[in-house]
C-alpha cells in the first residue's frame, strides 16, 4: 500500500516530506508489537497515527481502547487502568476490569502519557517489561497481551530531569519514536486543509464553500497555528459560518488568527510551549504582579506623605514604573512624579516636617500565587459541599489536578 491510499484511508491531507516520514514510519512499525512514542504538539493529530498502527497490525481485529491519561483524576486512575477488586477502596461496591484486561489482545492508545502520576509509571513499567499487573485491592497478578501506543506533546527529557517521568519507562516506550510536524512547517498543507474543511463545512451547512484570495492565502500560510490542525478547522469554521462574503481577504482573515494585527480573538502568550502554567495560572500571575506594582506605589506614596526619604529607583522598579511623564513633573527623592502631584500655587512645603502623630497603614495583600490558589480550592469546595468534581468545574481544571492541589496544600474539610 503507497502513501496515497494510506492518507486517504485516514483522511491525512498534505504532502510535507516530514509528514509523509511519520505516515511511513507508523506503516512500517503497525505489522511488528514494538512499543511506539509519537509525539507533536497539541492539535497535530496523534491519535489518528494511532489507530492507522492498529488498522495495519495483526492486533486488527481485537479491541483498540484510547485512554486520554490526563483528564483521569489520579485517585482513579490506577483503577481505569488496571481494574479493582470489590471493597478495594470507598465506592468500589463491585469488581471491575481495567483497561489493560479488556484489551487484552488488542491496542491502548495512552494519550497525554506524560501526565500518568509515578506510581502509575511504575505499573505501567510492569506492563511493559512482563505482561503484568495487579488489580487494585489484589493480590493476583494478571497477565495481558497489549500492545501500548503512547503520546504526548511535553518534552519527555525535560520532565525527566524535573523528576516528573521515570527514564526507564520512556527508554521502553520510545521503542519506535514517530514525530509529527507542526502545522507552520507543513508549508503549503495549510492551504490545502483549509479548503478541505471549507469544503466539508459547505456541505454540512449547506452553503457555498469560502475560498482565500492570494494575499489570504499567504497570510494562512504565514501564520504560526499554535492549535495547529485543530485550530485551522475551528477557524475554517468559524468563518464559513459569521463571513457573508464566501471570498475572504487577508483584513477578513486576520480577525480570525490571534495575535494578528485586527484580531478580535484572544491571545495568550507563552514564549515555551512546554511550560507548566495554565492559562488561568498564567492569568493569575499576571493580576499578582499587578497587585504588588499597587502595593509598592501606595508604599511609596506613604513615605512622601511622611516626610520620609524615599528609596531611588532600581533597575527593578525601572521596569514597573515606566510610564513616560511630563519632562516639568516635580523630582522628590529620585522619583518622577507626574505633574498631577505637583504643589498648588503658593504653597511651601516646610523644610523639616513636623512629628506626625497619625499614620497611614499600608496593608500588604497576600500576593503569594499558591495562597490565593489555596483559598480558591476552599471556596469552592464550600460553596459544593466536598464535591471535587462540581468544585473541579467552577475551578476550570481537571478533578484529577484538583485532588493533587488539595494533597499539595493539605486542604480537609
Amino acid at each position: 500500500m503507497n502513501l496515497t491510499d494510506i492518507k486517504n484511508r485516514f483522511g491525512v491531507i498534505g504532502t510535507a516530506p516530514a509528514l509523509d516520514r511519520a505516515i511511513d514510519t507508523a506503516w512500517r512499525v503497525a505489522s511488528t508489537d514494538l512499543t511506539v512514542l509519537i509525539t507533536g504538539e497539541s492539535g497535530t493529530g496523534k491519535e489518528v497515527f494511532s489507530k492507522l498502527i492498529h488498522s495495519f497490525s495483526s492486533r486488527k481485529h481485537g479491541s483498540f481502547i484510547a485512554v486520554n491519561c490526563g483528564a483521569i483524576p489520579e485517585g482513579t486512575i490506577d483503577s481505569e487502568l488496571f481494574g479493582h477488586e470489590k471493597g478495594s477502596f470507598t465506592g468500589a461496591n463491585e469488581a471491575r476490569k481495567g483497561y489493560f484486561e479488556v484489551a487484552n489482545g488488542g491496542t491502548i492508545f495512552l494519550d497525554e502519557v506524560a501526565e500518568l502520576p509515578l506510581q502509575t509509571q511504575v505499573r505501567l513499567l510492569r506492563v511493559l517489561e512482563s505482561g503484568e499487573f495487579i488489580k487494585v485491592g489484589a493480590s493476583k497478578v494478571i497477565k495481558t497481551d497489549v500492545r501500548i501506543v503512547a503520546a504526548t506533546n511535553v518534552n519527555i527529557p525535560d520532565a525527566i530531569a524535573k523528576g516528573k517521568f521515570r527514564e526507564d519507562l520512556y527508554y521502553r516506550l520510545n521503542t519506535v519514536p514517530i514525530v509529527i510536524p507542526p502545522l507552520r512547517e507543513r508549508g503549503g498543507d495549510v492551504a490545502l486543509l483549509f479548503r478541505k474543511f471549507a469544503s466539508d463545512f459547505a456541505e454540512k451547512y449547506r452553503m457555498p464553500a469560502i475560498r482565500l484570495d492570494e494575499l489570504a492565502t499567504q497570510q494562512l500560510i504565514n501564520y504560526r497555528w499554535p492549535g495547529n490542525v485543530r485550530q485551522l478547522k475551528n477557524v475554517t469554521e468559524q468563518i464559513s459560518i459569521i463571513e457573508n462574503d464566501r471570498m475572504i481577504g487577508a483584513e477578513t482573515l486576520m480577525r480570525y488568527l490571534p495575535g494578528q494585527p485586527g484580531s478580535n480573538l484572544p491571545l495568550v502568550s507563552r514564549q515555551d510551549p512546554t511550560a507548566e502554567f495554565s492559562e488561568r495560572e498564567i492569568l493569575y500571575k499576571v493580576l499578582f504582579d499587578m497587585k504588588r506594582d499597587m502595593v509598592e506605589m501606595k508604599k511609596i506614596l506613604a513615605d512622601i506623605i511622611q516626610g520620609k526619604p524615599v528609596r531611588p529607583i532600581s533597575t527593578d522598579d525601572a521596569s514597573v514604573f515606566h510610564t513616560d511623564v511630563p519632562a516639568t513633573a516635580p523630582v522628590i527623592a529620585g522619583y518622577n512624579l507626574p505633574s498631577v502631584y505637583s504643589q498648588p500655587s503658593g504653597f511651601s512645603a516646610p523644610v523639616q516636617h513636623a512629628p506626625i502623630t497619625h499614620h497611614e497603614v499600608v496593608v500588604e495583600e497576600r500576593l503569594s500565587l499558591e495562597d490565593q490558589e489555596r483559598d480558591l480550592i476552599i471556596k469552592a469546595l464550600e460553596k459544593h459541599r466536598g464535591r471535587r468534581k462540581n468544585a473541579s468545574i467552577e475551578l476550570g481544571i481537571s478533578e484529577r489536578t484538583l485532588y493533587r492541589k488539595i494533597k499539595e496544600y493539605g486542604i480537609n474539610l
